[in-house]
């Protein structure tokens, strides 16, 4: 894959069905890279699936109250699943599995894109040792 294909977020790429949504938080596991809490499941592609990463950023109202805030909260989200999805995205695609990721913030304050960066970077880090080295290793 070329390196400008893989800092794109396309809309195949969002996790948008209900169901897929309720599956995820009934039967996902769980952790928190704070100031994120991550919630993730894994799985075989369906016939209708395609196979690959697709995340949902949430900022809950009970913690940020102002909508602009927590719409910047769920972009800097994006933005750093997106700069940094790499070997993670390429070992899904390849194997023909799905990963539905959850991203929700957990902290009252607005942090910097930095202290973001490096949540995203370490739950996705998790879950690469998780998955990705249970199947393989």
């Amino acid at each position: 894959m070329q390196v400008a294909e893989k800092k794109r977020f396309p809309k195949n790429e969002r996790l948008t069905l209900r169901k897929d949504i309720e599956q995820l938080f009934e039967k996902g596991q769980a952790f928190v890279a704070y100031p994120l809490r991550v919630v993730y499941m894994s799985g075989t592609v369906r016939n209708d699936a395609v196979p690959g990463i697709s995340i949902l950023a949430g900022a809950p109202k009970k913690r940020i109250r102002q909508a602009v805030s927590r719409n910047r909260v769920k972009r800097l989200i994006r933005e750093a699943y997106r700069l940094n999805k790499g070997e993670l995205f390429d070992a899904y695609r390849q194997s023909g599995k799905f990963l539905h990721i959850a991203f929700m913030y957990v902290s009252n304050e607005i942090c910097t894109y930095t202290d973001m960066e490096k949540a995203v970077r370490k739950a996705l880090d998790i879950i690469r040792k998780k998955e990705v080295c249970s199947d393989a290793c």
